[in-house]
């Protein structure tokens, strides 16, 4: 499943936002069963490691057997903070 991450802004800058972003996207959009999940961060100016962090751990913690992608992650700040965030993860 492909999930466009500029849907929640192109600004994603805080924990709160992050959070409210991840529990948006598994009201109406994350499924389990789903084996795979593609975070597609096209049209995203800004990311940082807050936002990213709440929206990855949190699909990793609720949706433990399903592998997480990338794309469109050549921007600067989407690159760097998801080199950050991967690593800790």
């Amino acid at each position: 499943m492909k999930i466009k991450i500029s849907k929640f802004g192109n600004l994603l800058v805080s924990r709160p936002e992050g959070k409210e972003a991840f529990l948006a996207a598994k009201a109406y959009t994350l499924k389990h069963g789903e084996t795979e999940f593609v975070l597609d961060f096209s049209d995203v100016d800004v990311l940082t490691p807050s936002w990213a962090d709440e929206v990855i751990s949190g699909i990793k913690r609720e949706f433990k057997n399903t592998t997480i992608k990338y794309e469109n992650i050549t921007n600067p700040s989407v690159k760097e903070t998801l080199n950050m965030i991967i690593e800790t993860l």
